[in-house]
This record gives C-alpha cells, structure tokens and sequence, in this order.
C-alpha cells in the first residue's frame, strides 16, 4: 500500500520547519508579523493509513488526531482541487504555544497546505500556499512570516493569494514573550473591535506603523516607545489580557525592556528589549513586575529568526 501511494504521488517523504509568529506588532493591526525562533517539526511520509506521534510543548493536543488540524487542512485542500489524499504517517515536534497568540494555527495550516501541495503534486506558488492559508487564518500576517519568515508585511492581493513583502531588520532585536496559563479564542479577542474607527485613529496607526517599519530596517530601537503606540485593537483588547498594562508600564525604564505589545490576538505579550541591557536582568525585572500585580506567565526568551517554513530543507530544492 505504501509503495503504491508512492507511485501514485511520485512524492517522497518530507520535513518541514514552520517558526511560531508575533502579528499586529501594535500598530501594524492585520498587515504585519514577525517569525520568532519557536519552531513546530513536521515530518510526513505515505503510510497504509493516518497515523500521527507528538513530542515537545502540548502534545497531548498536538497528538489527537480527531480533527487535527494539520491533517485536516492537508485533506481539504486536496479535496477542494479534486485529488486524493494518501494516507500519511505524521510526526510533530512542538515548541509553539497553542492558542496564545503566537501563530500556531497558521503553522498548522501552512504545514498541512505544503503537505498537500508535496503529495498531491500541486505546482503552488509561495503566493498562493501564503493566501490559502491566509484564507482560513482570515487574515495574511502570521501565514506569511510564518512561510517567508523575518519580518513579513502583506495583503490579500485576489481571493486566494497574498502580496508579501519581507524586511530583514538590521541588527539584534531580543525578544522575550510572556505567556500566561490561559489560551483566548481569536474570535472572542475580534468581537471586542470596534467596527469603526476615528479619522484621527486610523491616521496615527498608519503613522506609527510606518515608523516601526523604519525602525526595524534602520535598526533605530530608539523610535519603538512611540512607534509601537496601537490604538485600533490593543485599547479594547487590554480588559481580556492584563499582561500588556502590566507590561507596557516597564517600556523606557532601567528594566531593559524598550516597549511591549499584544503578541497576536492575545493573551502573551511581547516585548522588544535593549541588547545592551543582560537578558536575565530584563526577565528579572518582568517576573518582579508580574508579581506586584498578581499575575503569572511563563517568560519565553527568543529571537527574530529570517528562516520561514519555505526554507526547510526538502522544500527548499523544490522547483514550481
């Protein structure tokens, strides 16, 4: 049987490194993220029959294979382009956490998306793999720095692919998440959003968002105090994430902590810091913040990392 649905797919086994995210970055609200240095594994190969192990971070979750959303995005896609699905023994490798912000939902979907166009011997453009899974994200942000990774601004460019484009930032940018015990649905975090907004509002986003850009291509950590300043989501979101209050009073002081933002939807936060400043002396400062306002979260300390899921090596010498 395997033998078989290797003739029929002429696909061979396949490895891929998906990095977990941080969108919104403030003001950048639906249009940019960065890939953080958190990685989900997936290996796949064809098998008699659907199969799947799990290691690392939640894998209780990531190892139910009922509506496992890896495989079930692998099967619709297939479905939806009218070819059969093998039967794949699939593995995983966790280090992102679930349902916190961090983008595991779009490496999910992007992992079974490749999956289906590796074994299914769809010829998908990077634009196309980024807008399928946009498509079931509902927005482009986490998809596309998850598969391009680095810094990743796009849109939707047609119903089903997406305009990216990538920054590298200049220099060192250490970044610790905070992550506390309890997940937020991203729907529940949407319907806090107001469905209007002010002139005035929507100006400064644009402003401010402008200017992280410039931030991170110049390497100019002095405009993020004001650069990150949100005032489309993070406002109304604040009240079902009392991290980022917390958090945002550290932002400028000796704490080493230069701002801090919503990583996602919420509820982990996460917060840019001064390479100048000894990380554990920065994590430090959080902890005892935490405490004094009674609030607890797991502090994750992690990079920007340029490699995205299109980087893995046996995607990589992959010809469209």
């Amino acid at each position: 049987m395997m033998a078989g649905n290797k003739k029929r797919t002429g696909a061979s086994a396949l490895q891929l490194v998906l990095p977990a995210t941080s969108a919104n970055l403030g003001p950048a609200f639906d249009a940019a993220a960065l890939a953080l240095g958190l990685l989900l594994t997936v290996g796949a190969k064809t098998a008699d029959e659907f199969s799947l192990t799990a290691g690392g971070r939640d894998a209780e979750i990531c190892g139910r294979i009922e509506d496992h959303l890896i495989l079930t995005t692998y099967r619709d896609v297939l479905h939806q382009e009218g070819k059969p699905a093998p039967p794949l023994a699939l593995r995983s490798e966790n280090q992102i956490p679930i349902g916190k912000g961090c983008g595991s939902s779009a490496a999910a979907r992007l992992a079974g998306i490749a999956l289906a166009v590796h074994f299914g011997g769809l010829r998908w453009s990077d634009s196309r793999i980024v807008g399928e899974a946009s498509r079931r994200e509902h927005h482009p942000d986490n998809a596309a720095a998850c598969w391009m990774g680095g810094l990743a601004v796009a849109r939707m460019s047609s119903p089903s692919e997406a305009q990216v484009a990538c920054v590298t930032p200049r220099g060192k940018w250490p970044l610790l998440l905070a992550v506390p015990e309890e997940v937020l649905p991203t729907e529940e975090a949407r319907r806090v959003l107001p469905s209007e907004y002010s002139r005035a509002d929507a100006v400064a986003n644009v402003q401010n968002s402008m200017l992280l850009l410039a931030a991170f291509a110049l390497g100019r950590r002095d405009l993020l105090a004001s650069a990150l300043e949100d005032r489309m989501h993070q406002p109304y979101r604040a009240a079902l994430c009392p991290l980022l209050p917390a958090l945002e009073e550290l932002a400028g002081g000796d704490s080493g902590v230069l701002g801090a933002v919503l990583s996602g939807a919420g509820p982990s936060v996460l917060m840019f810091l001064d390479g100048r400043v000894r990380a554990d002396r920065a994590a430090a400062a959080v902890g005892k913040q935490l405490r004094a306002q009674g609030l607890k979260a797991e502090l994750i300390a992690t990079e920007i990392t340029k490699r995205g899921g299109r980087e893995s090596a046996g995607w990589a010498r992959r010809r469209v």
